[in-house]
Protein backbone atom coordinates (compact mmCIF):
# COMPACT_ATOMS: atom_id res chain seq x y z
CA UNK A 1 0.00 0.00 0.00
CA UNK A 2 1.33 3.58 -0.83
CA UNK A 3 1.60 6.13 2.34
CA UNK A 4 0.89 9.19 0.13
CA UNK A 5 2.67 10.85 3.08
CA UNK A 6 5.95 9.48 2.11
CA UNK A 7 5.72 11.37 -1.29
CA UNK A 8 5.28 15.09 -2.68
CA UNK A 9 2.64 16.52 -4.91
CA UNK A 10 3.15 18.09 -8.27
CA UNK A 11 3.61 21.30 -5.73
CA UNK A 12 5.69 20.51 -3.76
CA UNK A 13 8.03 18.89 -6.24
CA UNK A 14 7.52 21.85 -8.42
CA UNK A 15 8.64 24.28 -5.67
CA UNK A 16 11.95 22.16 -4.58
CA UNK A 17 12.76 22.10 -8.59
CA UNK A 18 12.14 26.16 -8.96
CA UNK A 19 9.56 25.13 -11.55
CA UNK A 20 5.77 25.74 -12.32
CA UNK A 21 3.56 22.80 -11.46
CA UNK A 22 2.74 22.72 -15.40
CA UNK A 23 6.17 22.66 -16.07
CA UNK A 24 6.17 19.44 -14.26
CA UNK A 25 2.80 18.09 -16.23
CA UNK A 26 4.69 19.20 -19.59
CA UNK A 27 7.59 17.15 -18.45
CA UNK A 28 5.50 13.93 -18.03
CA UNK A 29 4.31 14.22 -21.22
CA UNK A 30 7.17 14.98 -23.07
CA UNK A 31 8.93 12.45 -21.34
CA UNK A 32 11.83 14.89 -21.27
CA UNK A 33 13.47 14.39 -17.77
CA UNK A 34 13.44 11.24 -16.10
CA UNK A 35 11.21 12.11 -13.06
CA UNK A 36 9.27 8.86 -12.23
CA UNK A 37 5.66 9.22 -11.01
CA UNK A 38 2.86 7.63 -9.22
CA UNK A 39 -0.42 8.19 -10.70
CA UNK A 40 -3.46 7.89 -8.44
CA UNK A 41 -6.77 8.46 -9.94
CA UNK A 42 -5.97 12.61 -11.00
CA UNK A 43 -2.89 12.94 -8.06
CA UNK A 44 0.38 12.64 -9.16
CA UNK A 45 2.80 11.80 -6.63
CA UNK A 46 6.50 11.93 -6.68
CA UNK A 47 9.45 10.11 -4.18
CA UNK A 48 11.04 12.92 -2.70
CA UNK A 49 14.70 11.22 -2.99
CA UNK A 50 13.76 10.76 -7.13
CA UNK A 51 12.89 14.80 -7.07
CA UNK A 52 16.55 15.53 -5.24
CA UNK A 53 18.33 13.31 -7.16
CA UNK A 54 17.21 15.60 -10.37
CA UNK A 55 17.77 18.66 -8.85
CA UNK A 56 21.29 17.55 -8.03
CA UNK A 57 21.90 16.42 -11.56
CA UNK A 58 22.25 19.57 -12.51
CA UNK A 59 19.30 18.99 -15.13
CA UNK A 60 16.84 21.32 -13.98
CA UNK A 61 16.62 24.47 -11.42
CA UNK A 62 19.69 27.05 -11.55
CA UNK A 63 21.27 27.14 -15.15
CA UNK A 64 19.16 25.24 -16.83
Amino acid sequence: MINQEEYWTREQAAKVLHKKPQTLAAWVTAKRYPLPYIKIGRSVLYKPADVIALAESGLVGGNS
